[in-house]
């Protein structure tokens, strides 16, 4: 799937599913995730931060593949622990999603993962 084709999905949803490798089963698994897009920069949020299984997944494997409507991109996804760019992603999480459903689902704000684009 073209990576065009995926960003123009990107404006017509909210949620995508993310598929990552499990990192002692090695079998695919999918969870649907709310996202932010910034330029040419998709930023993932674990609900639960490091504690989050699909983000272990990622450390051990950092390929994975994103899915909306029908579009699929693969990428490598990158890991995020510093506070300051982590704190920035949660704000514009708040923004998008409104800060009463991001403090309703989210609980732990250490880590964000991000996904170029390009």
């Amino acid at each position: 799937m073209a990576l065009g084709e995926f960003t123009k999905t990107l404006k017509g949803t909210n949620e995508i599913e993310l598929t990552v490798t499990g990192r002692a089963s090695g079998r695919k698994i999918s969870n649907p995730v709310w996202f932010v897009q910034e330029a040419q920069t998709l930023y993932l949020l674990p609900v639960k931060g490091s504690d989050s299984d699909w983000y272990k997944n990622v450390l051990k494997t950092p390929t994975i593949r994103l899915a909306a409507k029908g579009s699929e991109y693969s990428a490598r996804a990158v890991a995020i622990r510093d506070a300051a760019k982590v704190s920035g992603v949660a704000e514009k999480f708040r923004a998008k999603y409104g800060a009463g459903e991001v403090k309703k689902y989210y609980s732990k704000f250490d880590v964000c993962v991000e996904v170029p684009l390009a």
